[in-house]
């Protein structure tokens, strides 16, 4: 596994033997391609971060910053290294912050932070974990306007989308199915 472009291309990423699923690189190539200059500048959340794979993705091509959220002991270990050798890149200007712990606690914790995000990252175990995550209450207004949320789940998962959740794309590769979703605006009412 290795970062697929920008600044860190090529750079090798440390995974743990077992507990994580990282983002193939040619699926990480596929989402950063439909994201283009979005991630530049972008801050950004890394949800499930595991290697951290996702979150330095985004970094290498220009995002101001990345928190990422894990409570994995073994991935934390490989993502705390990867951030080590991202750092190695003298013209890197992306902040990192490594939030320990569940994603359901750390979310509320970040929520009444009020941080916003452009883009969010969830990479969550399959088997339905997907579709847990968007019922979370928080989740939504973590994101800008215009934000995306960036959902990958297994291609056999249903994904039960509700509101304020609306799909703008869905693409499928190999046993991954890679979700972009964004938070639908109430829409303005006419008075007659």
């Amino acid at each position: 596994m290795r970062i697929t472009a920008g600044l860190a291309k090529g750079m090798p990423l440390d995974v743990p033997r077992t507990g994580v699923r990282p983002t193939a690189d040619r699926i990480r190539l596929a989402i950063f391609s439909s994201l283009g200059d979005r991630v530049v500048g972008a801050r950004v959340l890394d949800l499930f971060a595991g290697t951290g794979a996702l979150g330095l993705e985004a970094a290498s091509r220009g995002a101001g910053s990345v928190a990422f959220v894990e409570q994995s002991l073994g991935a934390l270990e490989s993502l705390e290294k990867n951030i080590q050798t991202f750092r190695h890149y003298q013209e890197a200007t992306c902040s990192f912050a490594v939030i320990r712990g569940s994603v359901a606690s750390q979310l509320r914790k970040i929520a009444a932070e009020a941080e916003t995000f452009q883009l969010v990252f969830a990479d969550p175990p399959y088997g339905g974990t997907a579709s847990e995550l968007l019922q979370e209450p928080v989740l939504p207004s973590l994101l800008v306007n215009d934000g995306l949320l960036v959902l990958e789940s297994g291609k056999r998962d249903e994904l039960i989308v509700t509101e304020p959740w609306e799909r703008a794309r869905d693409s499928i590769y190999g046993d991954t199915r890679v979700t972009f979703l964004q938070v639908r605006l109430p829409s303005a009412e006419t008075d007659g």
